[in-house]
């Protein structure tokens, strides 16, 4: 088994950050910071951003958590925009009332849209940027190859599927609601899987060989879970992303990337 191992690059990628970094604060008095809106207290959301904050301490940039109600996002959004202070602006999904997510992820700027999940948001998305990176990282060849992607979410499967299509891959892309999974898992060279739908995929559907990137997660008592069953494991002929630190790490790191780029652009701005 080869192992795609998302936290070793993302050591790589984090020192050239904090570099970056460094320079912008010392040659250029700029001081990136990322704000993160949160309307709901669950425990895997509340990791997520522990962990956002811890890597943003490593690398200098200023990470402030706003814990606010739903109905009080909208002002903190308008404010947080007018804040020239502020690079970047997360609205940490899911909401406590999900059918608001699109009027509310829609009112952050787009150049202060770090996630690139509103309409006009001018960064990559960091999940599928990330998935990117770690298959880059490890040459992964994609040329050629029939790709699966699992999932067409808002965070990851839609916006990978596009960037994956202007690219002029082979992609085939299908819902965790498809029938018979396997009819189309067994026919790919490289399957990405971005479901929620933990142990969606068994050892007996994928392929000799084939490429696994697993960025699916949901929640299972309290712990993060991602879409491949455990006994996936137990085969050697896969490339594959472990059970953690596969794509997550990375998804920090690009999400950092897309904060430094427009504190960048805001520096530019004002030279």
């Amino acid at each position: 088994m080869k192992v795609l191992n998302g936290s070793e690059l993302a050591g790589y990628i984090k020192e050239r950050q904090s570099k970056t970094v460094r320079a912008l604060r010392q040659a250029h008095k700029v001081f990136p910071k990322l704000a993160i809106v949160q309307t709901k207290d669950d425990p895997v959301i509340n990791t997520y951003v522990r962990l956002k904050k811890s890597y943003g301490a490593d690398i200098l940039i200023d990470v402030d958590v706003h814990n606010v109600s739903l109905d009080d996002a909208p002002s903190l959004i308008n404010e947080l925009n007018q804040d020239t202070n502020v690079h970047g602006i997360i609205v940490q999904l899911p909401l406590s009332d999900i059918n608001r997510t699109d009027e509310i992820i829609n009112l952050v700027s787009p150049e202060k849209d770090v996630d690139a999940l509103g309409r006009n948001a001018t960064s990559e998305p960091a999940t599928p940027m990330a998935i990117l990176w770690l298959l880059n990282g490890y040459n992964i060849e994609l040329n050629g190859k029939h790709i699966l992607l699992i999932g067409r979410g808002k965070l990851v499967g839609g916006p990978l599927e596009k960037i994956l299509k202007d690219s002029g891959y082979d992609v085939e892309v299908i819902g965790r609601e498809t029938q018979d999974l396997s009819e189309h898992s067994l026919e790919a060279d490289v399957i990405i899987t971005a479901t929620g739908s933990p142990a969606i995929l068994t050892p007996e559907m994928i392929k000799q060989g084939a490429v696994v990137v697993d960025a699916g997660v949901a929640s299972e008592d309290g712990k993060p879970v991602g879409d491949l069953h455990p006994s996936v494991y137990e085969r050697d002929d896969l490339t594959i992303t472990p059970k953690k630190g596969g794509v997550g790490p990375l998804t920090v790191c690009a999400l950092f990337e897309n904060v430094i780029r427009a504190a960048q652009a805001s520096q530019a701005d004002h030279d």
